[in-house]
């Protein structure tokens, strides 16, 4: 447990997903489940269960496995922890990391009741505009990016790289997905909310 990078950085992120699923029972129990667009639901409930779960269970599991593990493919690779320039990148990635969680609950307060892990037409939340959403779309997911990039830091191993690629192809669908959903949901006021924003990053202002 001498890695004090690795070690917060796998307190971080089983923080992160003991949030998320702290709020996914919390809503379950407060809305009950509608139909919706069935067809759209259905696929990505089933997208979800097939690529979110086995990638959260791999992003929770690496750093810990390199933790404790001295060789094999999870473990660190050498430069990770003997080359002074890079243990300093680690550390900036471990605290970088922290903000990230920070900077998601601050989020999680200010959605709320509106927080859903997916969105659905037939179940309409508040547009939330302020705050973190004031210019980025999706802060959540740009922080869970940032997130993502900060374990690879650390953790710069090939399973953690491939499970970084993967969820930033998903993060853009997600985000691309809910967009979908909220412009029929709340029409030109969402539309505007889209003209002035970023999706991940704050749009340059005129």
């Amino acid at each position: 447990m001498g890695d004090l990078p690795l070690t917060l950085l796998t307190a971080t992120v089983w923080a992160y997903w003991l949030g998320v699923g702290r709020m996914i029972v919390r809503v379950r129990r407060a809305v009950p489940r509608s139909g919706g667009p069935a067809t759209e639901r259905r696929i990505e409930r089933r997208f979800m269960w097939m690529l979110w779960v086995p990638l959260v269970a791999a992003w929770v599991v690496l750093p810990y496995l390199a933790l404790t593990r001295i060789d094999g493919i999870v473990a660190l690779p050498a430069f990770a922890t003997q080359n002074a320039a890079y243990s300093a990148v680690r550390w900036v990635a471990a605290v970088v990391g922290l903000a990230c969680l920070a900077a998601t609950i601050r989020c999680w307060r200010r959605m709320g009741r509106n927080w859903r892990m997916d969105v659905s037409a037939a179940t309409k939340t508040d547009l939330i505009t302020d705050g973190p959403f004031r210019r980025i779309r999706h802060p959540i997911y740009a922080f869970s990016i940032l997130l993502m990039l900060c374990s690879v830091a650390i953790v710069p191993t090939l399973p953690m790289l491939a499970v970084a690629i993967v969820h930033s192809v998903l993060m853009n669908w997600k985000a691309r997905s809910e967009e979908r959903y909220l412009a029929a949901c709340h029409g030109d006021a969402y539309r505007c909310y889209v003209a002035r924003t970023g999706r991940f990053f704050p749009r340059p202002r005129p």
